[in-house]
């Protein structure tokens, strides 16, 4: 197992799977969940691609201090497991929670991100959104996390896979059972006190930006994805018909057709960028 320390001592797990010296992809999940919540997207990439999925601090085997939590400090644990891992440059693929943090990433280290796929996720806070999470972290809280499992799997699963995908609810962010209460409500906290200036630089962003959201997620909804499309002037928007807020898992092969399309035209992006840059570093030297 691969261990990094972050910059405050806080130990973050992670994992680099697929083909050697591939295009590097970063994976970043959402609240509560672990690296596993990406398993059917690094399986799929392996040919291709090296994938580096991270457990967040307070998920997975990642440490889970007691104290306060911020998004801004798990963008910064994502670079630290990039420069473990030997990874320059990667393109970045955010869920739900991870999508935040992917956007963080993408303003404050944009020399570090080939492409950005921010997908089941929100550019703001809505007061709705923040009761129930809120809620959610007291219920943790005072009841443990199981107590709170079938609610949140209601808001998580599309109504059509709810008992199918049930059995896999510990892959599907706060549906994951066994994360200790405090590192769940830590998370959640990060959420709702996120500095949310960092939304007025996603103008900035020039790398190729796929938006991806389910028709059927009301967690996230299509109108959340439809802003941040908007804000960022690189961005397509893509919408998975029948999938909710779990789409990685429940619409699986959608996702992965939709992702791989958009990691295949970024990484030839990427690479003409790159060789259009030498000749001018070479001309630049003589």
């Amino acid at each position: 197992m691969t261990y990094v320390r972050a910059t405050d001592g806080v130990r973050i797990h992670y994992r680099v799977t697929g083909r050697p010296g591939a295009p590097p992809i970063l994976f970043v999940q959402g609240l509560g969940a672990d690296k596993h919540g990406w398993d059917l997207q690094r399986l799929a990439s392996a040919p291709w691609y090296q994938a580096v999925a991270l457990d967040n601090r307070g998920a997975g085997r990642s440490d889970k201090p007691h104290g306060e939590y911020s998004l801004e400090q798990m963008a910064q644990d994502a670079i630290t497991v990039l420069d473990h891992a030997g990874v320059e440059k990667a393109h970045v693929v955010g869920a739900s929670m991870g999508g935040a943090i992917s956007q963080i990433i993408a303003v404050k280290y944009p020399e570090r991100v080939r492409s950005l796929t921010l997908a089941c996720t929100a550019g703001q806070h809505h007061p709705w959104r923040e009761d129930l999470l809120s809620s959610w972290r007291d219920t943790a809280l005072s009841n443990g996390i199981g107590s709170m499992g079938q609610e949140a799997a209601r808001w998580v699963i599309g109504p059509r896979s709810f008992r199918r995908l049930l059995p896999a609810m510990g892959w599907l962010g706060p549906l994951a059972l066994g994360r200790p209460s405090h590192a769940f409500a830590a998370q959640v906290d990060a959420i709702l006190n996120v500095d949310m200036t960092y939304a007025d630089e996603l103008a900035n962003i020039s790398v190729p930006t796929l938006v991806v959201v389910g028709n059927q997620d009301i967690l996230t909804p299509r109108g959340d994805s439809e802003e941040l499309a908007e804000r960022i002037p690189t961005a397509e928007l893509a919408v998975i018909s029948g999938a909710a807020h779990g789409l990685m898992v429940e619409h699986a092969g959608s996702f992965n057709r939709v992702l791989f399309e958009f990691l295949k035209r970024a990484e030839a992006a990427h690479q003409q960028r790159t060789a259009e840059v030498e000749p001018s570093i070479e001309s630049a030297a003589s």
